[in-house]
């Protein structure tokens, strides 16, 4: 039995815990916040609760995987509802389409709501998407990174290397197969839940929305907040223990490997094994002394595109809203001007800015537990956003800017015929300094490093650190962001520990 110390309580962090107490490590939770959850928090204010990140549960395999390994059911845990539609999108010519959330019904939506021939053209690139799926998930989404061998093991069979093309972009792939514009912009979208550009992803990433079709689109009563605290409640009852309120300030090594970790105040917690559930990039800048093994690794997160950042209005609501989906999206007339200014491309090369005209998603559950009474509404509001970086990008903590930007994302969702401007009751403004500020994620990167160039997987941090016994989950380490990406690089790094 080994004694686990895990950095970080979100839901890396706490699926690495309670799959390690089921294998029977001695296993201890520091999470520096007052309460679990990290990036799937919630907020309650004035009657109205709030999810503060993931909006949505795909590949629900994988949490069941989990579930199961510690014991339990998934639906005995939480109460998982299928969404259908899955989404609601509004383009900038006017058409609505909604997404159903079972894959047969997806073709005849898209001819109904676009043009006929529509639903060919995107089934085709599902088609596509199915085999990169097949030929990507076992050997890369739940393995090990193992670099250069990882490509060889893909190019033994030449005629999987040509259904993934590596060389090809999420952009370039949509060119092949879609001639709807519409249908581009819909595809464009999969790239930002990589926290990514369209036109430098990988067209891998086009197996995004097939899963999230093919497996559908799911919500936890009560808010996606109850999946954390099940996966806790998982942990704790395989005897995992957590300590809130537990700052580390660094990761002990002893005899060449990780042997616990230094708190704030100076307590030392000892370990055989340090799992790191925080950004990989804060990790290897401020929590590991300079070491020379870590030297390649910092060197790729110097390489990588940090993933964009989200500004978020937490809104209440006086009312209903009639015919609204469980998720919106407002798409903008200019697509690549919000990806320039995100990015500091184009004409912002090099410098980002605040997207002028930018994609709102909005999350409206229609669930009673997190409203005060029938008549009103909670809903997350979301905007793609660039890193707080002062001084060479945008400071999110400038004086008056997240108000007005939040003045400005209400006033485009009303010019995009979903004006709430007189229904507000409660406006809570969320920057990605203030992501930065409650989650350590570095410059409120919602995934640590994008997906930006054919290499960015492989400059993502590995799973097992250059130190022996220190490990890495969550959103920026292998293999990325996202719920089921988190859940299964814990499954990794426990099948990387072992049994006791």
């Amino acid at each position: 039995m080994a004694r686990v110390v895990v950095v970080g309580a979100g839901l890396g962090g706490l699926a690495a815990a309670a799959r390690l107490a089921a294998a029977g490590h001695a296993v201890t939770v520091l999470e520096q916040a007052d309460r679990p959850g990290g990036k799937l928090g919630r907020l309650t204010v004035d009657g109205h609760s709030f999810d503060t990140g993931p909006s949505l549960v795909t590949l629900p395999q994988v949490l069941r995987d989990l579930f199961a390994a510690t014991g339990a059911r998934l639906e005995d845990c939480v109460d998982l509802t299928r969404l259908d539609p899955a989404v609601g999108y509004r383009f900038a010519d006017g058409t609505r389409l909604r997404m159903p959330g079972r894959f047969e019904d997806v073709p005849a939506a898209l001819d109904d709501a676009l043009a006929d021939g529509a639903g060919r053209q995107w089934s085709a690139l599902m088609e596509r998407a199915a085999d990169m799926w097949r030929i990507s998930e076992g050997p890369f989404l739940r393995s090990p990174l193992a670099g250069a061998a990882t490509l060889a093991r893909l190019a033994r069979r030449p005629g999987d290397v040509a259904t993934v093309a590596p060389w090809q972009s999420l952009r370039g792939v949509g060119g092949q197969y879609l001639r709807d514009p519409r249908l581009r912009t819909l595809l464009d979208r999969y790239a930002t839940y990589s926290g990514s550009d369209p036109r430098r992803a990988p067209a891998v990433l086009a197996t995004v929305p097939y899963a999230e079709q093919a497996f559908g689109s799911w919500y936890v009563r009560g808010g996606l907040h109850e999946l954390a605290l099940a996966v806790l409640d998982r942990a704790v009852a395989r005897g995992a223990v957590l300590r809130t309120g537990a700052t580390v300030r660094r990761v002990l090594a002893d005899g060449g490997r990780a042997s616990g970790v230094e708190l704030a105040d100076g307590e030392r917690v000892p370990a055989d094994v340090v799992v790191s559930g925080i950004d990989a990039a804060g990790l290897y800048a401020h929590l590991l002394p300079g070491d020379r093994r870590t030297r390649g690794v910092r060197r790729d997160l110097r390489r990588a595109t940090p993933s964009l950042s989200g500004f978020v209005l937490l809104l209440g609501l006086r009312g209903r809203t009639p015919d609204l989906a469980h998720h919106t999206v407002l798409f903008p007339g200019d697509y690549e001007a919000e990806f320039d200014a995100v990015f500091g491309t184009g004409r912002h090369a090099g410098r980002p800015v605040p997207v002028e005209d930018p994609t709102v998603y909005v999350s409206a559950p229609d669930d009673p537990a997190l409203v005060p009474d029938g008549d009103s509404e909670s809903w997350f509001v979301l905007v793609n956003a660039p890193r707080h970086e002062p001084g060479t990008g945008v400071d999110w903590t400038a004086p008056g800017l997240a108000d007005r930007y939040a003045d400005q994302v209400l006033d485009v969702m009303a010019r995009r015929g979903l004006d709430v401007r007189d229904r507000v009751r409660l406006r809570v403004v969320r920057t990605p300094a203030d992501l930065e500020r409650d989650t350590g994620s570095v410059g409120g990167s919602i995934y640590g490093t994008s997906s930006n160039g054919s290499r960015a997987a492989f400059l993502r941090p590995a799973n097992a650190s250059p130190i022996p016994g220190l490990f890495l989950v969550g959103g920026s380490a292998h293999p990325g962001g996202g719920l089921p990406l988190v859940t299964l690089s814990a499954e990794i790094v426990a099948g990387l520990v072992g049994p006791a």
